[in-house]
């Protein structure tokens, strides 16, 4: 028989394990960082309460 510690142990390691693989991760590219530009005068730039929409589908 195992002490308990030990047994407490593998509970702990078989846990965070269960853990990582039910939670999959993505890793998004990264853009180099650009000097800002200027804003242009579009009517998008002229009402700042207009938002844009982005619609994301995940598989």
């Amino acid at each position: 028989m195992l002490p308990p510690f030990i047994i407490e142990q593998i509970r702990k390691r078989e846990q965070e394990e269960r853990v990582r693989y039910e939670q999959p991760q993505l890793e998004l590219p990264q853009q180099p960082m650009r000097s800002p530009k200027p804003a242009e005068d579009t009517d998008i730039n002229q009402d700042p309460g207009r938002r844009g929409v982005i619609i994301l589908e995940l598989l």
